[in-house]
């Protein structure tokens, strides 16, 4: 099994406003976590109609001293929260975790479940709303109730340089999780910004729906995290 990591013995790091402190929160919800009413229902559900699946609020994946943070929105119902890992099972991990092989960012094979040989280097990876919702889409309340572990999952990773954010969604919750306002850094694919503490870099999700339309192709999802490693080697 790939290994999860918490904040258990991890050192915070000041968010880029330097409040003098982050909402004390562990940076992974535990397993039955209970605070979205409609979330737990919908988790329920899947556990009555797959009670072999994970079932559960998706863990970060990756390397504890990371300079590089991929930020999702949330757990699809037969992707992560079928296998536990993020972006594992469903269309979004193969472009994903290719391009992460491709740009050095792990290592292994990626084979659409969590105990293939995939290992991710310098990297780590999360989602904003831990809970597969509905239709793949959480509500704003949802959003803001998860944050907490978001704020706290960023503050525990003391090498963090870079926030690639897959979606507009994942932007604004990455910036609030800052403490920054949504509108902080500009939207936009490929596009970044130096809030001071990070460099927010932006691009499109990596969905089916993106890539079988073309509006994202695998070169312009590499030319993503080919700039995130720039950026961190810079």
């Amino acid at each position: 099994m790939p290994a999860y990591y918490t904040n258990e013995g991890r050192r915070a790091r000041p968010s880029p406003k330097d409040s003098p402190a982050l909402p004390i929160a562990p940076c992974e919800p535990p397993r039955d976590c209970p605070l979205c009413p409609r979330l737990v229902e919908y988790r329920r559900e899947n556990q009555r109609q797959n009670p072999d699946w994970f079932n559960g609020p998706a863990p970060s994946f990756g390397d504890p001293d990371a300079r590089l943070l991929v930020a999702g929105l949330a757990p699809g119902r037969t992707g992560a929260n079928r296998t536990g890992r993020p972006f594992t099972g469903d269309g979004a991990g193969w472009i994903l975790y290719e391009t992460l092989i491709k740009t050095g960012f792990a290592t292994g094979v990626y084979e659409a479940r969590p105990d293939d040989t995939l290992q991710l280097v310098d990297c780590m990876i999360t989602n904003a709303v831990r809970c597969a919702p509905p239709g793949n889409k959480p509500l704003p309340a949802e959003e803001a109730t998860c944050r907490p572990f978001l704020t706290a999952r960023l503050a525990a990773l003391p090498r963090l340089k870079v926030i690639v954010t897959l979606g507009d969604v994942s932007r604004r919750n990455v910036l609030k999780a800052l403490g920054l306002k949504g509108s902080a850094a500009p939207p936009g694919h490929g596009v970044e910004a130096d809030l001071g503490g990070y460099v927010i870099l932006n691009s499109y999700h990596c969905s089916r729906l993106n890539t079988n339309t073309g509006r994202l192709t695998p070169a312009m999802f590499e030319a993503v995290f080919r700039r995130a490693r720039q950026i961190i080697e810079s």
